[in-house]
């Protein structure tokens, strides 16, 4: 595959799933390069539409930006142009430039802008920040809608007259009229992604919104399912998406719902359920305890047949 222009990478993205890469460690969280790169080559083998290296599920957070680079660089050499990478750019706006730059020398396809860290702003600051970035790369660059860096449909369109190379928006709050008006608003200007934590909960009645994707974390240990499911949303197969939700997804959210971060940790827990593990999460985040494992691989079992430890 060659490199993808910012107008083309929006498009690519939008018509298959996305996923988020666990990021390996080793028992002393420490980063295992060995480990990851044979995840992502493992994971590229399949039918995907892009991979999100170092982000959420990725516990970009609690890498340094050595490690991120270094993750990125291993994402983008292991897929080889077969599935676009996209990179992380978070905290303040001049570390998002760096990172962003140091993304396009790695070979990144695109940019995903996660929040700033801690700090609240308003949309004129918001739209500061993301100008900036844009500006600092030629990539194609998808706004994460989450936690401290929210944004309407007005400030979202100033952001894209702004900003040729905004190609994305991907919505971690799940509002619905938010989103309503966002389409409304800007129809096929920009790439619309399900971001929020098991995006398969809500991707069908996202369909309705103009979202024609979503990050799937659960496609790390189970990516067979997570195209099956994704297949049944894009057909609108109502009776087959509900199947997969009361089957495997909704007792899934019930272990992940019982701590907070879960919804990285029992990633982790399915790849080790599955023989493929990817080693602790890094504090602050914590593991699921034994019992919880053991629950979760029955889960994997009996939805699969295959033998889940």
């Amino acid at each position: 595959m060659s490199h993808l222009s910012a107008e083309e990478l929006g498009p690519a993205l939008g018509q298959g799933l996305l996923s988020f890469p666990v990021t390996h460690f080793d028992a002393d969280l420490a980063f295992d390069e060995a480990a990851y790169r044979k995840h992502i080559a493992w994971l590229a083998q399949y039918d995907v539409a892009g991979l999100f290296a170092a982000g959420g599920t990725g516990e970009g957070f609690s890498l340094t930006p050595s490690e991120i680079d270094q993750v990125v660089r291993a994402a983008v050499s292991e897929t080889g142009g077969r599935v676009p990478v996209i990179a992380p750019a978070t905290a303040g706006t001049a570390a998002a430039v760096e990172q962003a730059r140091a993304a396009e020398v790695a070979g990144a396809e695109g940019i995903l802008l996660l929040p700033p860290y801690l700090t609240e702003a308003g949309p004129e600051g918001l739209i500061e920040h993301v100008a900036t970035i844009c500006a600092a790369t030629s990539l194609g660059v998808i706004f994460y809608s989450r936690a401290n860096a929210t944004c309407n449909d007005v400030t979202l369109a100033r952001m894209a007259e702004r900003c040729p190379n905004l190609v994305g928006f991907k919505d971690g709050v799940g509002n619905i009229e938010t989103m309503t008006r966002i389409y409304a608003r800007l129809g096929d200007r920009l790439t619309y992604i399900g971001g929020l934590p098991t995006a398969e909960t809500f991707a069908l009645p996202y369909t309705e919104m103009g979202v024609t994707t979503y990050s799937s974390a659960i496609f790390n240990f189970m990516p067979e399912f997570a195209l099956a499911f994704y297949r049944a949303v894009r057909a609108r197969d109502r009776d087959t998406v509900y199947k997969h939700l009361r089957e495997f997804v909704i007792p899934y959210l019930d272990i992940r719902d019982r701590r907070p971060g879960y919804a990285v940790s029992i990633i982790k827990a399915g790849l080790t359920a599955i023989g493929r593990p990817a080693g602790p999460v890094r504090p602050p985040l914590t593991n699921l305890t034994d019992e919880e494992r053991a629950e979760l691989g029955t889960l994997i079992r009996t939805l699969t047949g295959a033998d889940a430890a």
